[in-house]
């Protein structure tokens, strides 16, 4: 029996990408051992070597595939986009850092606030965002871009409806499939809302990128209103940020408490990172967990923690976001086939038929007329001698509403009609107003008590 065809890009010369891929990496590897290279997060000298390893294990699982089933937008196209971006990242890197043997060449790098300093950086930021999206798609060199799962349920459904299976597209057929459902305007917008999708800077957006856009940017009925009030206009957003960054910017407001920036995490991608001045003049960062950005900024501003975005004393109105118009409410009909609960998004494990329908509150003069014949003991032997009563008045309630239990000797016995059933808006007459009549004339009870 013949072997299956081995994969598409395979064949078309992958492997010898993949390993110019690993020599890269492991050469800048070998310019990042400078000790006055930046060690926290993100490191080069941490992620190139785990990059490199990472496509070590995508090239042995590439290498025993027996089947290329993704077509197009699959494990081939997302791969070759990678290793030509990472090519390219990789050379910008190498010319940043000093080569191999001149140690005196290009120290303008290891200088705190240069500008060389800033791009060595951003790139830091850009490989560790690659790792990240590489980790996801190929867990252990494996693909399984065509089964991600985004973790918020609208955006999951937007991009399998839209895109398929796929999980690379490029920006161009990406932007018109978004702005299909929220609509963009073009220009200098645009080109804002693709340096913020675009993490790798390699125009195109994976499954991956567009999961943690909306992450960051939920709830999805508002998705672009908050991008556009959280990273556009507000003054505190820093894009491409490390957290060392964030310690040198707010020093310049140690003496104005409430001072604040955020940013996307570099190591919780998804998640926000915020840099705030404390009430001593001391920096912290912190990353709020399962909790919108803007409930967080809202409640920090209650409480007097975040007050002056990037040490500015305008702080922006965020209260517009948490309003709750009737398009985000979530409706439930008999014909929503959704396999997830709209509220957890967990696998609905069973169904039962439900009927909703207004309940008839039993009236309050009823109410108080019954638990007034137990409470009054000369009103209830009254009532006992009185015997039936019908009153002048048809009862209009089903007789389910009144109790099943076993009556006690005060209540009325009413004799129903056969009437048709109304229902509110229409007026019905009061019981109630038999039983005050009957239980409530002197000249009752006084004939009651003749006749005994």
């Amino acid at each position: 029996m013949a072997a299956a065809a081995a994969p598409r890009g395979w064949q078309r010369g992958e492997p010898r990408a993949l390993s110019r891929a690993v020599k890269l990496l492991q050469r800048l590897e070998e310019q990042c051992r400078d000790p006055r290279m930046v060690t926290g997060p993100p490191s080069l000298r941490d992620l190139l070597p785990r990059t490199a390893q990472l496509l070590g294990e995508v090239a042995k699982a590439r290498r025993e595939a027996r089947e290329d089933p993704e077509g197009p937008g699959g494990a081939d196209d997302f791969l070759a986009i990678y290793l030509a971006n990472l090519e390219v990242k990789g050379r910008q890197v190498a010319e940043l850092l000093p080569p191999r043997g001149k140690k005196d060449v290009n120290q303008d790098v290891f200088r705190e606030g240069s500008r060389f300093r800033r791009q060595l950086a951003k790139l830091a930021l850009i490989f560790s965002h690659m790792h990240a999206e590489l980790s996801a798609l190929f867990p252990a060199g494996k693909y399984c871009g065509h089964l991600y799962q985004l973790t918020k349920g609208s955006a999951h459904i937007f991009w399998r409806q839209n895109c398929g299976v796929r999980c690379v597209l490029p920006w161009a057929e990406f932007q018109s499939l978004l702005c299909a459902c929220h609509p963009v305007e073009p220009g200098p917008t645009m080109q804002a809302l693709r340096s913020t999708l675009d993490l790798t800077c390699n125009g195109h957006v994976s499954v991956f990128e567009f999961d943690v856009f909306t992450r960051l940017f939920q709830p999805w009925p508002t998705l672009l209103r908050n991008w556009q009030l959280l990273a556009v206009n507000h003054p505190g957003y820093m894009a491409f940020l490390t957290y060392d960054e964030v310690q040198t910017r707010l020093q310049a407001y140690r003496d104005k408490p409430g001072s604040y920036i955020f940013r996307p995490s570099c190591t919780r991608l998804g998640q926000w990172a915020i840099g705030y001045v404390s009430s001593d003049g001391s920096i912290l960062q912190t990353i709020p967990l399962n909790k919108p950005l803007l409930q967080v900024l809202l409640k920090g501003q209650k409480d007097g923690i975040f007050l002056f975005p990037d040490g500015k004393k305008h702080n922006p109105d965020l209260t517009e976001l948490c309003r709750v118009e009737p398009y985000q409410r979530i409706q439930v009909s008999e014909d929503s086939d959704s396999q997830t609960c709209p509220f957890c998004r967990c696998e609905i494990k069973g169904r039962e038929a439900v009927s909703i329908c207004q309940a008839q509150e039993r009236p309050t003069e009823v109410r108080t007329a019954a638990d007034g014949s137990r409470d009054n003991c000369h009103q209830e032997a009254a009532e006992q001698k009185l015997g039936p009563v019908i009153p002048s008045a048809p009862s209009l309630l089903p007789e389910d509403q009144f109790p099943q239990g076993p009556q006690d000797k005060g209540w009325l016995t009413l004799a129903p009609l056969a009437l048709p059933r109304l229902r509110p808006p229409l007026p019905l007459p009061k019981m109630a107003s038999v039983l005050w009549e009957v239980t409530s004339r002197p000249r009752a009870r006084e004939e009651a008590t003749e006749s005994s």
